[in-house]
This record gives C-alpha cells, structure tokens and sequence, in this order.
C-alpha cells in the first residue's frame, strides 16, 4: 500500500487499542469515543483486508496479526514524532538572533523601530539583552549572537560596522523654561542639572557638564551637580518630569524632542562632540547567515536615516 494512503489516524487508534487491548480505555487515552476508535481500527481493517482484533461480547482481544503490525506502527509513529520535535527544535535554534546592546539605547532608540523589522521578518526570533559589557559575538546556524556598544573604537578581537558618532547637547522640560527661561550658557547655573556618570570599556569617562561649561567659555564657573545617574534613561525622566536640565546625546532624545516632551534650550548651539561612537560588533570570521544579514542591513539603513535626519 502506498503511504499516502494510509490512515493516519485510524494508525493512531489502533496503537493505542493495541497497547491497552480495549477500544474503551483507548477512547479515554485519545479524548474520543469508543465508537469513533472502533470505526478507525474498522476502516483500518478494511483497507488492509485483514482482521486485526477478535471481537467478543465483553471487548476486543488484539490477534497475532494485529501484534506483529502494533509493534511496527508504534514504532514507526515513535519515529515521525521524534522527527517532528527534532525539526522543531532546529527551527527555535537556527533562526534565533540574540542582540546586547546597552539598556537606555535598547529602550530609547532600538525599541521603538524594531516593531518595522520584526513586522517584515516574522520568522526570525530575537532576543534582547539590554546589557553594558561587551560580550563574545557569534555565528550559530542560521542565527547569531551580536552585539551594538557604545564607547570607544577599536573593539578587540572583532569586526566592527560603525552606526553613527555621537554629541551631547542640554535639554530640558518645556515646562521648567515657562518657570525659569534659559538664554545663556550661565542661566543654567540656576537649574538642577542632571548628569550621567559612566565610564566606557577603555576607562575613559563619559562627557558630563564641567566640559560643556569649558567649551561654552565658563570655565571658572563652580559647577554644581545636583543629581547623578549610572543610566541616560534615569536621567531623561527627570528631564521629562521637569527637574532638571540633562546634558544627552542624540540616540537618546531624538524621538523626546520630535514629540515635544523635551526641548533644547539652546536649539544648535553649544553642542560638544563626544569621543564615543555607536557601533555593531560582529565575529571576527565567518559570513552572517541570510536572515542576521537582513537585520544587519536593516540596522545600518536605519542608523543612516537616523544620520542624516536634522
């Protein structure tokens, strides 16, 4: 018999007739009724020609017939199920793209774009892990382990694809320039300001205001930091709630200042250039499979919009 014709389910029920030798107890195990098991072993029957249970007026009793094929069909269903669960685990796996990229970047930048991606790339599974070290990235099958960082180049050991560079500029609440307007650079003196204390992966420290006072020509000034925050994100609330005046960068703030919940009290002026930049750190050897290779390029377009948006 060819065996695209062969019952799939009446196979079912008779293995499981055959294992409890009753088409009642069968019935149970399935979650059908015992009518429904004894017309699958029927028709199982009949496309075989062959009986494979002695009926009685008590029950059913499998024949030496219906041993000898219980045992090869069971067998066989093993197999197909172990097939399936073995192709479904590939599949979990192949196509799993784990991405580490620092958590107020991961939150305030990636996030609200990534829906565009995954929206396109449905059969891809990826993983966020919002963290600051920098970990080992990786090629498995048809997934990857990759990595965006945020510091300063070269990264060791890897190859790395640069995003865009970076600068810091004060923002601030609309709400505390109505209390208080700021004109001038020392106008900020009278503000609570916010800093971000960080420290990259090469031990250089993260731009905070006594720069932005020096290359707004205050120098002499005592600069007095009211608050001090290990995450931007912290930091942005703060600034959102009207607290105080941040010193950010662009990744951070662009989607804040475009729906008016920050400003820039200053607009383009008095921005310093920060010594860190935003790269995408991929293995040292080896190609991107095809689906990574989509997200990568996906990445680099965004991050090119993000460029070369005012």
């Amino acid at each position: 018999m060819q065996i695209e014709r062969l019952p799939l389910n009446a196979l079912r029920a008779f293995v499981a007739a055959a294992r409890e030798d009753s088409f009642k107890s069968a019935a149970e195990r399935l979650s059908v009724t015992p009518g429904a098991v004894s017309r699958q072993v029927k028709q199982l029957e009949d496309r075989l020609g062959m009986a494979l249970f002695e009926r009685h007026p008590n029950g059913v009793h499998l024949n030496q017939t219906g041993r000898r094929l219980a045992d090869e069909v069971e067998a066989g269903l093993e197999r197909i199920a172990a097939g399936v669960r073995q192709a479904s685990e590939r599949a979990r796996t192949a196509d799993t793209l784990t991405l580490s990229a620092p958590p107020s970047f991961t939150q305030l930048w990636l996030l609200p774009r990534l829906a565009d991606f995954e929206a396109r790339e449905a059969q891809i599974e990826l993983s966020l892990d919002a963290e600051q070290a920098l970990t080992a990235p990786n090629w498995h099958g048809d997934g990857a382990r990759l990595a965006i960082r945020y510091g300063r180049g070269p990264w060791p050991g890897v190859r790395s694809l640069r995003l865009f560079e970076d600068e810091l500029f004060p923002v601030c609440a609309p709400a505390l320039l109505e209390r208080s307007p700021i004109e001038t650079p020392a106008d900020l003196l009278a503000h609570p300001l916010l800093e971000v204390v960080w420290q990259s992966p090469q031990s250089i420290d993260f731009p905070g205001w006594r720069e932005w006072f020096d290359a707004a020509g205050l120098g002499g000034v005592d600069v007095a930091i009211q608050r001090r925050y290990s995450l931007s994100g912290l930091a942005l609330d703060q600034a959102i709630a009207g607290r105080g005046v941040m010193l950010a960068n662009p990744a951070v703030v662009t989607d804040r200042l475009a729906s008016g919940v920050l400003v820039r009290p200053f607009g383009d002026r008095h921005v310093i250039d920060s010594p860190f930049t935003y790269d995408l750190i991929l293995p040292a050897s080896g190609s991107a499979p095809p689906t990574v290779q989509r997200f990568i390029d996906w990445l680099i377009g965004e991050a090119e919009r993000f460029r070369d948006t005012p």
